[in-house]
């Protein structure tokens, strides 16, 4: 029977998580995916959550954000215990996912797509008559945009004309717009070019000013420093250490990837 034991919060926080993961288990077939991980994220904190292919990242969110259901554990959010069966039971409280693939319609409009699945519309004749109100859409959308100093300077082209780190921003600034109250972002940098990644990660920042906390999935472990509170690291479906981010390296965070190095093994 494999032997596992709790890794310690590096950092004392101040009170209660927003998120709590206990114990949570995945496993598909033969294949357990995640294996007894727990996981804290407090308010206003990015948490970097990093291992190499296969570690259980991507399924671990998505045992979070409903996509997936585990076998064994527990999640709690805002104090109480939670199980969503579905990704919108997720949104309704308030966590919002972002893909890589992103979820954008390419052949909408910025405001279309912060609004999508929730457009605003105007009522007449006492509520028969129903039609989209895309004028105050787009006027919501500048006003958020601005206020996260996004820029794109046309608001009426479709999403697939924009550049890697527009589509990005705007899928950041829908998540806010719906008054997030968690962030998981996954690879949100992957693909873009220098000045793209800048703009996400000032992007990631504003989030944490805010009182956000944000769960940042990468590769790129510069990001990761640049950005992270803590950083969390899986291998083989396992939690293997968690540390604050400017009491380690990219050295060690590397070598507890790769298997090298493994605090989930001590007594």
């Amino acid at each position: 029977m494999e032997q596992t034991a709790t890794i310690q919060n590096t950092e004392t926080q101040k009170g209660e998580p927003m998120l709590q993961v206990r114990q949570l288990v995945k496993r598909f077939g033969g294949l357990t995916a995640v294996n007894k991980v727990d996981l804290d994220v407090y308010p206003g904190e990015v948490v970097g959550l990093v291992g190499d292919n296969a570690a259980g990242k991507s399924t671990l969110i998505k045992c979070i954000s409903g996509v997936y259901q585990p076998e064994e554990g527990e999640i709690y959010f805002e104090g109480r215990r939670v199980h969503f069966s579905r990704p919108i039971e997720a949104r309704d409280a308030h966590i919002e996912t972002i893909y890589q693939d992103l979820a954008l319609a390419g052949n909408l409009n910025v405001g279309a797509n912060i609004f999508m699945g929730r457009e605003i519309k105007k009522h007449y004749l006492g509520g028969l008559v129903r039609i989209l109100d895309e004028a105050l859409m787009l006027k919501e959308s500048q006003k958020l945009l601005e206020r996260l100093k996004i820029n794109i300077p046309d608001f009426t082209q479709e999403i697939e004309v924009l550049s890697g780190g527009q589509r990005q921003a705007v899928a950041i600034a829908r998540a806010v717009y719906w008054q997030a109250r968690l962030m998981i972002m996954d690879e949100p940098t992957n693909n873009l070019g220098v000045v793209e990644q800048r703009q996400v990660l000032t992007l990631v920042r504003e989030l944490r000013e805010q009182g956000v906390p944000v769960i940042l999935i990468s590769h790129t472990l510069p990001d990761v420093f640049a950005v992270t509170d803590r950083i969390v690291v899986l291998h083989r479906g396992r939690k293997v250490t968690e540390k604050k981010t400017s009491e380690t390296d990219s050295q060690e965070i590397v070598q507890y990837m790769v298997g090298a190095l493994d605090d989930s093994r001590e007594s």
